[in-house]
C-alpha cells in the first residue's frame, strides 16, 4: 500500500502585502533541506495568501459594530445568526461563519479577508514554483471551517490548481463487487485537513508538503467542485 508524507515547511518568516510566496515557499524548503518535487501538493494557509494579495483591512477588534459592517460587506446571504455569530454565504459559494472575516493571526488593529479568488491565487502559486526550479506541483489554499452537526474545526480547501477537487467514484465497485451510486471524494478538502495536523493552529507553519498523493488525482481541478448547487442543497 502506498504510504503519504506531510512535512511542514518553517522559517518563511512574516509574510507582507505584496509577496511573492511562491518564491518564498522554494527558498523555505530548500534552506530546510526538503526540496520540493514533481507530484507534491503544497498546502497553503489562507491567511498568508490574504496578506500577500492586500486583503487586510483597518478594524478596531473592539468595535463590533465596525465588524458586523465589514462582515456585511463580504456576504451575499445571511443564513444564521445567533449572538454575535453569523452564518453567511460569500461571494465565492462558501457557508462559513462571519464571512470568512479573520482576526487571528494578524497584526493588532487589522483583519484579514478570504482571497478574492482562491483557485487564482493557487495557479499563481504553481506556476512560480514551476518558473523557480522547474518542478509541477498542485497547490490547495486552505482554510479553517465548522461543520453543521459536529463539534470542532477543520481546514478545508477554498482553492485548488493542479489537483481534483472532488474524485468521483461512481459507478465503480467496492472491495464487495457492490457498485458505487453516491460517492464523491473530496480529496482537496482532506488534504487540506491532513496538511494542518503538522501547520496547526499557533505554530507559525503556514505550508505544508503533502507527497504520495494517487497521480490520478492530478489535473485541472477547482474549488467550484466542492460547491454543492443551491437547487441541490436541503439546508439552504
Amino acid at each position: 500500500m502506498p504510504s503519504l508524507g506531510v512535512i511542514p515547511i518553517e522559517g518563511m518568516g512574516e509574510v507582507r502585502p505584496g509577496d511573492a510566496i511562491g518564491t518564498l515557499i522554494v527558498e523555505a524548503a530548500q534552506s530546510q533541506a526538503t526540496p520540493i518535487a514533481t507530484g507534491d501538493c503544497l498546502v497553503v494557509t489562507q491567511k498568508i495568501v490574504s496578506k500577500a494579495e492586500h486583503r487586510l483591512v483597518e478594524l478596531d477588534h473592539s468595535d463590533f459594530a465596525a465588524r458586523a459592517e465589514l462582515i456585511a460587506s463580504e456576504t451575499v446571504r445571511v443564513l444564521r445568526r445567533r449572538g454575535d455569530l453569523v452564518i453567511t454565504e460569500t461571494r465565492h459559494g462558501f457557508v462559513c461563519a462571519n464571512a470568512g472575516v479573520d482576526l487571528s493571526n494578524v497584526d493588532d488593529g487589522y483583519a484579514a479577508l478570504l482571497p478574492i479568488d482562491g483557485d487564482r491565487s493557487a495557479h499563481r502559486i504553481r506556476n512560480a514554483i514551476r518558473a523557480a526550479i522547474g518542478v509541477d506541483v498542485a497547490v490547495v489554499i486552505s482554510d479553517t471551517f465548522g461543520r453543521p452537526w459536529r463539534h470542532g474545526l477543520t481546514d478545508v480547501a477554498i482553492g485548488v490548481a493542479g489537483i481534483a477537487a472532488v474524485v468521483d467514484l461512481r459507478g465503480q465497485s467496492d472491495d464487495r463487487g457492490q457498485e458505487l451510486r453516491v460517492t464523491e471524494v473530496a480529496v482537496a478538502d482532506e488534504i487540506a485537513a491532513a496538511a494542518e495536523l503538522v501547520m496547526g493552529k499557533a505554530t507559525g507553519v503556514p505550508v505544508a508538503i503533502v507527497r504520495g498523493l494517487d497521480p490520478s488525482w492530478f489535473r485541472d481541478g477547482s474549488v467550484h467542485e466542492l460547491i454543492r448547487p443551491v437547487e441541490d442543497d436541503l439546508f439552504r
